[in-house]
This record gives C-alpha cells, structure tokens and sequence, in this order.
C-alpha cells in the first residue's frame, strides 16, 4: 500500500507549542494544521497504514529563507498520526526529508508514506544480528 498527500507548508516546532503556565499545549496554529491535514487525508480516502511504514516527505518553503528541515517535521508527522494516516508516528521505521526550491507564495509539503521493507543486514564483518 503507498500514499501520497500534498499538504499546506507546516509550521516550525517553534509555533507548534505554547506554553501556557506550567503547561505546553499544541498552538493555534498547530491546532489548525491538524485539522487541515484530517481534512485532505478524507478527501483522499487514505487507508489506516497499521504496519511499518517509510516516509518521504518534500519541503517546499513559501521563501528562500533559511530554515531547518527537521523545524517542520513534528508537526508534519503528528498531525498526520492524528489525521489516521497511520497508526502511530512509532510505526515509521525509515524517515526521509529533503528542503527543496521554494513554492511561493505559501510553500507546501509533498508526503509519500509505503509500507516498509526490512531487510536484514548484519554488523561489520557479517557478525551480530539483524539490524532493524
């Protein structure tokens, strides 16, 4: 099974939280892009992926500012966890993010997720156990 969504440009960790007192809490904002993303995983009618999965996903930044490619994937993986895309972001067992050309003037997110493959590899020299 594979799947492909393409979704608006994520904010950073940094606007994800807010702390209120004691408390951290998903932001407006974060609140907002998850409901956004439920929305288009409806619309594309994606299947619950209940196995291990591999991610690939495509940023396209709204400019050519610099920004730091894992600032936009907390976000990403949690609301499409929450969208029901997958089970659990615990099922992703190969994760792939690359910052592309910009896409003015909102950016955007291309996300691919399959079903992973494992394949059995062995330590230096062929000794020890599979790695996972």
């Amino acid at each position: 099974m594979n799947a492909t969504l393409t979704l608006p440009w994520p904010p950073s960790v940094n606007h994800y939280y807010r702390h209120v007192g004691p408390r951290v809490l998903i932001s407006k904002d974060g609140r907002r892009y998850r409901e956004t993303v439920a929305a288009i995983a409806r619309r594309a009618a994606i299947p619950t992926f209940r196995v291990p999965v591999e991610v690939e996903i495509d940023l396209h930044p709204p400019d050519n500012r610099r920004r730091d490619v894992d600032n936009s994937l907390k976000c990403t993986l949690d609301s499409l966890t929450c969208a029901g895309v997958y089970e659990d972001d615990s099922l992703i067992r190969k994760l792939t993010a690359t910052m592309m050309r910009p896409e003015p003037p909102d950016g955007l997110a291309t996300i691919r997720i399959s079903e992973h493959e494992q394949t059995e590899t062995r330590g230096a020299g062929g000794a020890g156990p599979p790695v996972p």
